[in-house]
């Protein structure tokens, strides 16, 4: 198997689980911070702190510090070349 698949396969794996999906699909409308995105999703702090941070190493979700909170939102770029090697996986 090449690097450039497992490379996809990691990275649909970040995506495989809800809450991570429903993380981005917040962080989509615009950065939040962990506070907001519990809110949001019903969660307690700790796990969306968790998935925030697996998302990150993944690479698929920035954060930056705003006093003393952190402001997550997606990493365009990243997200971007998921979805374009999504699309050459397709039939033309």
């Amino acid at each position: 198997m090449s690097a450039d698949l497992r490379d996809l396969a990691q990275g649909f794996g970040l995506l495989s689980e809800p809450t991570r999906l429903g993380i981005l699909s917040l962080l989509a409308k615009g950065p939040r911070n962990v506070t907001a995105l519990s809110k949001g999703l019903g969660l307690k702090q700790p796990i969306v702190s968790h998935h925030l941070a697996v998302l990150r190493m993944g690479r698929l979700v920035n954060g930056k510090h705003q006093g003393m909170a952190v402001q997550y939102s997606t990493d365009k770029a990243n997200l971007k070349a998921l979805a374009s090697a999504l699309a050459k996986l397709m039939p033309k």
